[in-house]
């Protein structure tokens, strides 16, 4: 009996303001990975909060929660041959960087990928209407208005999507993957 190779699993995880283009960028990347016939798994940081994280505020405690459960599943998933598309804001650096020694541990490639978009772009983008309530006074802790985001220090690709289409912007990581022998 022969056992065919596992394939090679990792996690790519966009890190960015909200409204940056994260969401959008990760399910045009999982759709062409898919397509591609990988296994890919889009960990949506929304949905994440929903159901494996109800009931987490929005305190920088809650926050780094939030990041150490979605890195545990990404890494799970990714150390058994799943390409992990991770779009969530994860806005402090210690957070982050814990979600990359756990990959480093297992020898699980993680790659992190900065949506810088700026704040100003992401305040007319406004996807979830965060960015008028917290210019009407109707909420407070916005990442990158009232509350911190630490940007990636060294970020395996930044991506301006201010300057390019999603579709660029998704076929940019992908060519990373490739270049990596992940894809």
């Amino acid at each position: 009996m022969t056992t065919t190779p596992r394939a090679q699993g990792a996690t790519v995880w966009l890190t960015g303001l909200p409204s940056a283009g994260k969401t959008t960028i990760a399910r045009l990347l999982g759709d062409r990975l898919k397509a591609g016939g990988h296994r890919v798994e889009v960990l949506d940081g929304d949905e994440i909060r929903r159901f494996l994280s109800a009931g987490l505020g929005f305190s920088r405690e809650d926050r780094t929660t939030n990041v150490q459960r979605i890195g545990l599943v990404s890494e799970v998933l990714a150390r058994n041959g799943v390409l992990c598309v991770v779009p969530v804001i994860a806005p402090y650096a210690d957070s982050r960087e814990a979600v990359r020694n756990r990959h480093e541990k297992s020898g699980t490639p993680y790659l992190e990928v900065h949506v810088a978009t700026p704040v100003e772009v992401c305040f007319e983008r406004d996807v979830k209407g965060l960015y008028a309530k917290q210019a009407a006074g109707e909420m407070t802790g916005l990442t990158g208005v009232d509350d911190p985001y630490e940007p990636p220090t060294d970020p395996a690709l930044v991506l301006h999507t201010q300057n390019q289409t999603p579709q660029e912007s998704a076929d940019t990581v992908h060519a990373l993957l490739v270049e990596r022998g992940l894809a």
